[in-house]
């Protein structure tokens, strides 16, 4: 990669190298700085921060016909991309690491789950300033030209202020035409989760399988939450930590009788 001033930014997904959503954060990132794309060959939704140790990994440079993006697709997971990138690909290391643009909601209990913010939480623990980006959209068809102002403006002001360490942003946009999105909130995760189920089947040959299907449940009433903001109309920002230390239970664990 080019070595000037330029920030260099490295671009991943979890929905593979050929969505659109990753393509929306390519042009966003050639307008800031040098890019660098690793991402997986085919989509890994719902990976979370799945390795590949018991499997080759395979790597190949892919032709965007865009001298000013370096492009690889990997058969690893989101966090072997990023990996991969670190190790093997970038002779420096990223000023920033972008995921994205998901194909639907990374909000609340989802982050847990998500390749998406997987792999910029990866990034986070090699000390990289990252952020995870998500449109509640399912659709292939999904329209990104709103996103592309609020992926800008906030890779922006995260080269221009860092992000604080340890910490990675986990960022969600309505579902929305440009004019109906009303601005960006910086909120916490609402307290959420999926209510699920098994839907049983039985294939051609008799064998019993499983279907997995789910509501997902707001339980959290209050108005700082990325539920709250997404609802209204708002850009939810929701800086995300990954060390999983609950030191508000340190002290009560502590006084545990223990051997």
């Amino acid at each position: 990669m080019k070595n000037n001033k330029r920030p260099l930014i490295l671009v991943t997904n979890d929905d593979g190298v050929s969505a659109p959503g990753i393509r929306a954060l390519i042009d966003v990132a050639k307008k800031i700085g040098d890019v660098c794309v690793v991402a997986p060959d085919s989509p890994q939704s719902g990976m979370g921060h799945a390795i590949t140790v018991n499997n080759t990994i395979y790597c190949d440079k892919v032709d965007l016909s865009d001298p000013a993006v370096q492009v690889y697709s990997s058969s690893g997971t989101p966090v072997d991309c990023v990996k991969l990138a670190m190790n093997k690909i970038l002779d420096r290391k990223p000023d920033l690491c972008i995921s994205g643009i998901n194909h639907g909601s990374n909000s609340s209990i989802n982050v847990i789950y998500s390749g998406t913010m997987s792999a910029a939480v990866e990034a986070g623990t090699q000390g990289i300033p990252a952020i995870g980006f998500s449109l509640l959209d399912y659709s292939l068809e999904a329209n990104f030209e709103p996103s592309k102002r609020y992926v800008e403006q906030l890779c922006r002001q995260a080269l221009a202020n860092g992000i604080p360490k340890n910490v990675v942003l986990n960022v969600n946009i309505p579902n929305l035409p440009a004019e109906e999105i009303k601005g960006t909130k910086v909120c916490r995760q609402a307290n959420a989760q999926w209510k699920e189920s098994f839907d049983k089947r039985t294939n051609p040959h008799g064998r019993d399988y499983y279907w997995l299907t789910g509501e997902f449940v707001n339980l959290d009433s209050g108005e700082d939450t990325d539920e709250w903001a997404l609802e209204n109309g708002y850009v939810s920002v929701v800086p995300v930590q990954f060390d999983l230390t609950a030191y508000t239970a340190l002290e009560q664990i502590a006084e545990w009788e223990l051997p």
